[in-house]
């Protein structure tokens, strides 16, 4: 039976995915005759990205998963510790990507391509890192962790509240951040 972490982890992969193409869908799209419209959703999303997989879901995963598929699946190892550099760095590079959307914002089109090029490389960064642990990690979890290590990593990673999953799981807290992105995003993360 799969585990109740690896679950919410592909199922919060699969969040974050679809905001990711949505962010890009959105800059191909670009501010039209909505610009206010526009950045509000991309900070929207940016924020998304800062609040929930930077701060809840990367640190379960490096206090909790990584440390024992490490320990009991050494040929996971170089790729935990890849993953562990990338999670070091992942609240650095999305707060940069919000201040150079402020820059464009502020600035004018100046400084669209800059924030164009980061956004894009950004993107193609974290759809990587996610396809390494779910192609690596994620196969060595199952394979070699007992029941034991399960119990602990689940109760770890019950307590995500995705701020864009359906229903009860997500905290209400979110309802505004929410409502702002599915109202606003273009597809598949949102109806605009």
């Amino acid at each position: 039976m799969p585990s109740i972490s690896l679950r919410t982890i592909r199922e919060e992969h699969a969040s974050l995915a679809a905001v990711l193409h949505s962010l890009r869908l959105l800059l191909d799209q670009g501010p039209g005759d909505e610009p206010a419209a526009f950045f509000d959703v991309m900070r929207a999303m940016l924020f998304y990205i800062d609040e929930f997989p930077e701060r809840q879901h990367h640190p379960k995963e490096s206090q909790w998963l990584f440390p024992k598929v490490a320990e009991r699946s050494p040929e996971a190892a170089e790729a935990i510790a890849q993953l562990e550099r990338e999670h070091a760095g992942g609240e650095a590079a999305v707060r940069e990507l919000q201040h150079l959307l402020l820059g464009w914002e502020l600035m004018g089109e100046s400084r669209r391509e800059v924030f164009a090029d980061a956004l894009r490389r950004y993107v193609g960064f974290y759809l990587e890192h996610m396809r390494l642990e779910e192609a690596v990690v994620l196969p060595a979890a199952q394979k070699s962790l007992a029941e034991a290590d399960w119990t602990a990593i689940d109760a770890a990673f019950a307590g995500n509240a995705n701020p864009l999953a359906q229903g009860p799981a997500r905290d209400p807290a979110y309802d505004r951040l929410f409502t702002r992105i599915v109202m606003r995003a273009p597809s598949p993360i949102g109806l605009g």
